[in-house]
């Protein structure tokens, strides 16, 4: 792990080392304070040297003035690299969640992704510019301290350092405590974030069923946990600074001691003293720091491993020899799949169908029964766990992912539309489209004189997830976007379900002229819409039931005759 973490250092190699070489003269001038105050009580005051004592007043105020400088260096540009650093993690963590498989998001909710990726990087950023900082900085202190202290009372020096290895051990003792309660806290950040974005985004469900109650209950069982590990953590943490700070109070009380007895039997002078006493504080406080950087360090490293964990989930990825499918004709084959989510009870159990270029196949069937899983296997969304599906004679793990997905245009019931402008909306269909061939979609999605009402055309901001348009307005403009995508295959998963009657009779003329000439899978719960189908599929427990055209299955008398009856029976009764 410290050797990816080191990885990130590489691009700012030069700011780290000006950084570092700004933090030893820093620690370097520290010492300074003792030795001249040693001098002064030593030499100069005593033999009434005036003209030196101001002379190194003043080059002492000089030398703090250039500490100043490395201060402002190592605090500004120091802080820099560590935000670059955080950055550079951010893009590598957003482009690695781009790779992962759908099956990822399957298991992880949003909420605790943006956690990872903010408040731990956060983290992450603080240890990266800190901690060589304070490692240098303390160290350097502490060696200069120890040198320096030997040369005024080596047996003096020895009693003080003495006391070191009680405070390494209290420490150690107490890390693995520390760390552990501060992982339980990330994870209890993870959860309410994760609650509280489930419950913003559906604060209008919500506000409609009058369960503001039922959510603040959720909201504060989250907050009690995360209050809970809090408290563990502070609790660690007090225990190892209360622990360490009396270790190091420790120390003041043996140089008050000892020094004074070493001074009482004549060891020391009282100028020698004084001295020893400051340089022994300018060792405490690279002591405490380093204490201190404990509690930072373990909430970076413990970052950092939450940051590792979603670098190394496995990426989708393409078989080696993946080849482009360039523009696909899009004749469908299903050859005894077999699918299962998690090495669960297999969701689909040996489906084969076939689907010709440029037909409309139909899948119907009650809820949980495989359809919309189907769909997600054909843009190889998952992978099949037997069995196999090919695209014009191609199994489809032979093509890459991106270019089998640039030939499949996706409609689904749950429309997803950016916080972005009508325009940008349309054009994710294919970023590359010019604004003549964007009207010309909206107009043949039925959607182009709507947005002409608008104020703002086809730049108003639609708001989150399209707040501000109705269903079908969403549902058009998502259909506006796979006419600019233009692809040869469609999917249209229950795309007119969630709509009234009259808005999808609307929908429905855009479907159907955006299903001419392409090769089209339609899942439908209203089975009037797919009559024209040329094949209709029942999917039942995974498997197909029934196969045939519309008129062929009502005359069956099976599965599909019953639900056509019993819709076409609720239809009169309106």
């Amino acid at each position: 792990m410290l050797k990816r973490f080191l990885h990130y250092y590489k691009p700012h190699k030069l700011i780290f080392t000006l950084d570092m070489l700004a933090s030893f003269f820093m620690a370097m001038i520290a010492i300074l304070y003792p030795i001249i105050t040693r001098v002064m009580l030593n030499d100069l005051i005593p033999d009434r040297q005036y003209r030196l004592i101001v002379l190194a007043g003043l080059g002492l105020l000089l030398i703090y003035i250039i500490r100043m400088f490395l201060n402002f260096f190592v605090q500004y540009y120091g802080h820099v690299m560590g935000v670059r650093m955080q950055a550079q993690m951010r893009s590598d963590m957003f482009n690695h969640l781009e790779k992962l498989p759908f099956s990822f998001y399957d298991n992880h909710e949003t909420g605790k992704i943006m956690s990872r990726m903010t408040n731990d990087l956060m983290d992450i950023s603080e240890l990266a510019h800190h901690g060589p900082e304070n490692l240098l900085i303390s160290s350097v202190s502490i060696i200069c301290s120890f040198v320096y202290l030997c040369t005024i009372e080596w047996r003096l020096t020895l009693i003080i350092f003495a006391c070191v290895p009680f405070l390494i051990l209290i420490a150690m003792t107490l890390r693995k405590k520390m760390r552990d309660a501060f992982m339980r806290s990330r994870q209890s950040v993870a959860e309410i974030n994760a609650s509280l974005e489930s419950s913003i985004q559906g604060i209008r469900v919500t506000k409609a069923f009058t369960n503001a109650e039922k959510e603040k209950e959720k909201f504060e069982e989250g907050n009690t946990a995360f209050v809970n590990s809090r408290k563990d953590a502070y609790k660690a943490m007090g225990q190892f600074h209360s622990a360490t700070s009396f270790i190091t109070d420790i120390f003041n009380v043996v140089v008050l001691i000892a020094g004074g007895l070493f001074m009482f039997n004549g060891v020391i002078t009282f100028a020698d003293y004084s001295a020893f006493f400051l340089a022994v504080n300018l060792f405490i406080s690279p002591v405490m720091t380093l204490i201190n950087f404990m509690e930072q360090y373990q909430s970076g490293v413990t970052g950092f491993s939450r940051f590792i964990e979603i670098m190394d989930a496995k990426p989708e990825e393409d078989a080696s020899d993946a080849q482009d499918a360039g523009e696909l004709d899009g004749k469908i084959e299903f050859r005894n799949v077999v699918y299962a989510y998690d090495d669960e009870k297999d969701v689909l159990n040996g489906i084969s169908m076939t689907i010709e270029k440029g037909k409309k196949y139909a899948l119907v069937g009650p809820s949980g029964g495989g359809k919309t899983t189907i769909c997600h296997l054909i843009p190889h969304f998952y992978n099949v766990t037997s069995g196999e599906i090919l695209i014009d004679g191609k199994e489809i793990h032979t093509l890459t992912a991106e270019s089998l997905r640039r030939n499949i245009g996706i409609v689904q019931q749950d429309i997803y539309l950016f916080n972005a402008s009508i325009r940008d909306n349309i054009l994710y269909g294919r970023l590359d489209a010019t604004e003549e061939e964007v009207i010309e979609a909206a107009k043949r999605a039925n959607i182009h004189d709507y947005i002409m009402t608008l104020e703002k055309g086809y730049d108003t901001v639609i708001g989150e997830r399209g707040v501000r348009l109705s269903g079908g307005q969403k549902q058009r403009l998502s259909i506006a976007r796979v006419f600019l995508k233009n692809p040869p295959i469609l999917i249209l998963d229950e795309a007119t379900s969630a709509l009234d009657n009259t808005t999808e009779i609307l929908i429905q003329e855009a479907l159907d002229e955006l299903c001419k000439g392409r090769t089209t899978l339609v899942v439908a719960h209203r089975l009037s819409t797919i009559k024209n189908a040329d094949e209709i599929a029942v999917v039942a427990e995974g498997k197909i039931a029934e196969q045939g055209t519309h008129d062929d299955l009502v005359a069956k008398g099976g599965i599909y005759s019953d639900l056509y009856r019993l819709q076409f029976r609720a239809n009169q009764m309106l």
